[in-house]
């Protein structure tokens, strides 16, 4: 008697054919292609920039920081200062940002079966933004920056997804709608907190919320990794019931996945992954909006490889935005107009040559 197929087995087939053999081979070879790709664009940042150092200038301090084959004390003072004490750790960060940011919205636009939903759309970032603006206007009562934003980002996910509820069920628009709706109430509260804060205080929140990486260091990179590479490789253990949930509840429960639960955990997951994101660099717009577009025009909507290659490409961009933003003029640019200048112009390629290819 043949055993019955397990629905992970009826939604994702093995590829036997020589047509399904050569399109994941093609797959694999383009995430090879961008995991290149984000090599060379960390080597060229942290060559260029105000003090420029050489290739072999860069590979020799990597080198003798990374393995045991290096003398550090043989290195310029100077180069290795600014190479593995300012721009490696500030590059480290910009890739946690970057991955945290598109792996998230690709997650929300499976579940939501959106396109145009991106990671801040529960209210994520307006709650980050008040977080860090009581952190900054009233120093003295709550502990850090980042701490606090990282904890108002989280109350107004729960929040929205309490609201949300009805009768034991999270419905996809009214949990959007609980989103917008905390959203907006937190923005009116920062609103209130830069009326009421000093000429410092208030350019100080403005800066935080253009976005950057100004204060990363190795401290905030021995933090992340471990976090944003579990909640990584957690979301994408799931990637193919993130399959499933595209499809819609009623699908998902005929394949033996409960949406609720199933909704809950990414979900969950994902909103930490960006309010964690948000409290290290503030607020930088496009970036879970476009990599998960740009991923699914080379590897299809299958989201075992659309996250991996969304966290690549966000990396990248992030990457090629604060290079820019640090070497572009004497002083420094946050990255948030970068990536907004930049995030504009291939949206709008995208919406005018792509989009019905891709969810049409």
């Amino acid at each position: 008697m043949e055993r019955e197929m397990s629905a992970h087995e009826r939604l994702v087939p093995r590829a036997t054919g020589t047509g399904d053999l050569f399109a994941v081979r093609g797959k694999q070879r383009y995430l090879l292609i961008l995991m290149c790709m984000l090599l060379c664009s960390i080597m060229l940042s942290l060559a260029l920039g105000a003090y420029a150092v050489s290739l072999k200038g860069t590979v020799s301090v990597l080198v003798a920081h990374l393995t045991p084959f290096g003398d550090v004390g043989s290195l310029h003072p100077v180069q290795d200062k600014v190479i593995w004490n300012l721009r490696f750790p500030r590059i480290l960060v910009a890739i946690v940002v970057g991955v945290s940011l598109s792996v998230s919205g690709a997650v929300f636009q499976s579940v939501f079966r959106n396109p145009l939903v991106e990671p801040y759309i529960l209210g994520v970032s307006s709650g980050s933004a008040f977080g860090a603006a009581c952190s900054i206007v009233f120093p003295t009562i709550f502990f850090s920056v980042q701490g606090t934003a990282f904890l108002f980002g989280s109350v107004a996910v729960g929040a929205a997804y309490a609201l949300s509820r009805v009768r034991g069920d999270t419905p996809v628009i009214t949990l959007v709608l609980s989103g917008v709706i905390i959203g907006s109430v937190f923005s009116s509260f920062v609103s209130i907190l830069k009326y009421v804060a000093s000429d410092t205080a208030l350019r100080d929140i403005v800066f935080w919320l253009m976005g950057g990486f100004y204060y990363a260091s190795w401290d905030d990179v021995f933090v992340s990794l471990p976090i944003v590479t579990l909640s990584i490789l957690f979301l994408w253990s799931y990637g193919w019931k993130l399959n499933i949930l595209s499809m819609g509840d009623e699908e998902a429960r005929c394949l033996g996945v409960n949406p609720e639960h199933a909704k809950l955990a990414v979900v969950s997951v994902a909103t930490l992954l960006t309010a964690y994101a948000v409290s290290l660099a503030g607020i930088i717009a496009w970036v879970g909006l476009m990599m998960p577009h740009a991923a699914r025009l080379l590897f299809g909507p299958d989201n075992r490889y659309v996250l991996p290659a969304s966290a690549l490409m966000g990396a990248i961009y992030l990457i090629v935005c604060d290079t820019i933003a640090r070497t572009v003029a004497s002083a420094e640019i946050p990255v948030g107009i970068i990536a907004s200048i930049l995030g504009a112009p291939y949206l709008c390629y995208l919406l005018r040559n792509k989009g019905r290819v891709i969810y049409g």
